[in-house]
């Protein structure tokens, strides 16, 4: 098993959701995060305008909203999902995000005690 990590755009999350549920995956996490990449944050990903002098100062914003989405799959799914979140989620352009691929040693299901790939399916 295997824990897959977005960080993506805010406006990007209902087509990556979409794709999931068709993959088989519609069970995730989706947190609201703020951060910045190598350039510093953009200022044109958020619906205001940041006074020149900020942007004069810095460089960039400060930080930008972004989304975290979790998911545990499946070792012989992880291709596939990341493949998927990448054409729903790529722009071309700087911001369109960072997947992380991490293993998970064991999943447990709370309601029902189940352990490993039945607990995630």
């Amino acid at each position: 098993m295997k824990e897959i990590m977005a960080i993506i755009r805010p406006k990007k999350v209902s087509k990556t959701k979409d794709v999931l549920d068709k993959l088989g995956y519609p069970a995730f996490t989706a947190v609201s995060v703020m951060g910045r990449g190598k350039q510093r944050g953009i200022a044109g990903e958020v619906n205001c305008e940041p006074p020149a002098d900020i942007l004069k100062r810095s460089g960039g914003m400060k930080y930008i909203p972004k989304r975290l989405i979790s998911l545990t799959v499946h070792d012989a799914d992880v291709e596939l999902i990341v493949k998927a979140i990448i054409k729903v989620n790529h722009t071309g352009q700087i911001g369109d995000g960072r997947i992380f691929v991490s293993p998970v040693d064991n999943v447990v299901r709370v309601r029902t005690s189940e352990e490993g790939d039945q607990a995630i399916a």
